[in-house]
């Protein structure tokens, strides 16, 4: 099945999916084995894989090392329109929707396009909205955006609605990486009650019970990373959680 067939499906069916965040920059060969490890273990749904900025050229190691050791679905989050490769199933083709930078709303999208027409990636047109966490973040510094409020919830749920009607498939929320808050969960409820798109939720997850707090609020698929990297047992707690739905 498809990844974005698959995502509706779940949706239908109320089922939640975790997916785990890999930054090719900060895990060595034997840690990202543990990882993939412990995420078959604890069946996680999806590997997201990509990072702000990439120094180290490892996005293609990582990603061979992921599909030759696991069967889970691996679908590139990507930081810049340099960060595509055929070795993963997918690629969220993210539009940020939050900020008003053409380049990340338009123009970098613009310079991938036909890199992907000719790849064999899954592309998942993504509405990108980012979430103030609290502090600054590579997500926001990188991309020259202010974060919207985070007690903005209507302006999350206008932003939401309006990446939908442009014909965006999915809606990611993001706190970035390393966020110091998560997303509250009334601004989750609000903005999912506002679409019908399957809702992303990432950024400020670091337990089970967080992560259980942005399903019930409306969260459709979690995403950890930083949390992740800090503590590799994290991996079956949130799974457990998110999956009992």
């Amino acid at each position: 099945m498809r990844i974005y067939n698959k995502i509706i499906s779940d949706k239908k069916a109320n089922k939640k999916s975790f997916a785990l965040l890999i930054d090719p920059d900060k895990q060595d060969l034997t840690q990202l084995l543990i990882i993939i490890n412990k995420a078959e273990k604890s069946k996680v749904d999806y590997f997201f894989v990509g990072g702000s900025l990439l120094t180290y050229d490892s996005l293609d190691t990582c990603l061979k090392t992921i599909k030759n050791n696991s069967t889970i679905p691996v679908v590139l989050f990507p930081g810049n329109a340099m960060q595509v490769n055929d070795k993963a199933d997918g690629i969220l083709f993210l539009s940020l929707i939050s900020g008003r930078n053409a380049e990340m709303l338009i123009g970098k999208q613009v310079i991938t396009a036909p890199i992907l027409k000719q790849s064999s990636l899954e592309v998942l047109s993504t509405g990108y909205i980012l979430v103030d966490s609290g502090k600054p973040t590579t997500a926001s510094y990188m991309s020259n955006t202010t974060p919207i409020p985070a007690d903005k919830d209507t302006v999350s749920a206008c932003t939401a609605m309006a990446g939908e009607m442009l014909g965006l498939k999915l809606i990611f929320m993001d706190g970035g990486s390393g966020a110091k808050n998560p997303i509250s969960s009334k601004m989750i409820a609000t903005v999912s009650k506002s679409i019908d798109a399957p809702l992303i939720i990432g950024g400020g997850i670091n337990s089970g019970e967080k992560a259980l707090v942005n399903c019930k609020a409306g969260a459709d698929i979690i995403v950890v990373g930083n949390a992740i990297e800090k503590n590799e047992d994290l991996i079956s707690e949130i799974s457990s959680a998110v999956h009992q739905f």
